[in-house]
This record gives C-alpha cells, structure tokens and sequence, in this order.
C-alpha cells in the first residue's frame, strides 16, 4: 500500500519536475513486488502523471503564467517552429492533435511536457487529455512492470 501511495507522489512530482523519473522508480519496483502490487502502482502513477500534466496545459490555454515558456516561445529556431507547425495542424485536425499527445505521452516523443502545453493552446478538452494522458501512461507503465516478469518466464531454461 505505501509503495502504491510513493508511486503517486514520485509520479505527480515527476509530472510537474520532468527531471524526476517515475519510470526508474516503477523498474525498482520490479524486483521486489508481486504483479498484483505493481499494477495497483502503475494506476497510481498513470493518475500522477496525469494530474502533473494539467499544470502544463493550463499554462499552454493561458490560464498560468509562465515566463520561462513565454520567453523559450518567442525565441526563433526549431523549437518555436515546430511548436508553431504542431499547433497549426492540431487546431486544423483535432484527431492529429489527439493522437500526437497519445504518441507523446506513450513514447515521450515528441516531448511530453512540450505537447501538454500544446494541447492547452488548441484549446484541447481538458476531459479529453487527462483521459488520453492516463490511458496511455497507463499501458506505458503496464508495460514497464510487467514486461520484465513475462520475459523472465519465457526465457529458456
């Protein structure tokens, strides 16, 4: 139960700081849980991850200030120009937007962080993302912890 409620807290915290690695802290876990203990985990991060994303929204509607991404926005270089081509065709095609934060948040790639903000400037249904945010971190971190276990009872031997 504690290892469940630590997953929460790690995940909301790594959601909001993306140098805290909720991914290295489910893989310690790994070890020494059973796979009934690491599932309960995996929710309680996917809804950590969650709730720490919806800041990043919020900033990207303009809800909160934030003068550091103001000021990373309006400077000219790759960043700004795919922020800006990403946020063309997301507001064009809703689905393109919906299926890039899906993408990102499974993969991580493109950024996160990055396209939480961007759904928050295409003005993204905030149900929406939180459900597309925690399904896929969901199966990102089913993945994560239950991979190993089924690798190690396949393995010949």
């Amino acid at each position: 139960m504690i290892e469940t409620l630590l997953a929460f807290v790690v995940a909301t915290a790594g959601g909001l700081v993306p140098i805290l690695n909720i991914e290295v802290y489910l893989l310690g876990a790994v070890a020494t849980l059973d796979d009934g203990a690491l599932v309960a985990m995996a929710v309680a991060a996917a809804v950590g991850q969650t709730l720490g994303k919806i800041p990043y929204y919020y900033v990207g509607k303009g809800t909160i200030t934030a003068p550091w991404l103001k000021r990373r926005a309006a400077t000219p270089g790759k960043w700004a120009t795919r922020m800006a081509d990403w946020r063309a065709k997301a507001e064009a095609r809703p689905i393109w937007g919906a299926g890039l934060l899906a993408l990102s948040s499974f993969a991580s790639i493109p950024p996160f962080m990055v396209v939480s903000v961007l759904a928050g400037v295409v003005r993204m249904n905030l149900v929406l993302f939180c459900v597309l945010t925690f399904v896929t971190r969901l199966a990102r971190f089913l993945i994560l912890v239950l991979a190993p276990a089924w690798a190690l009872s396949h393995l010949p031997g």
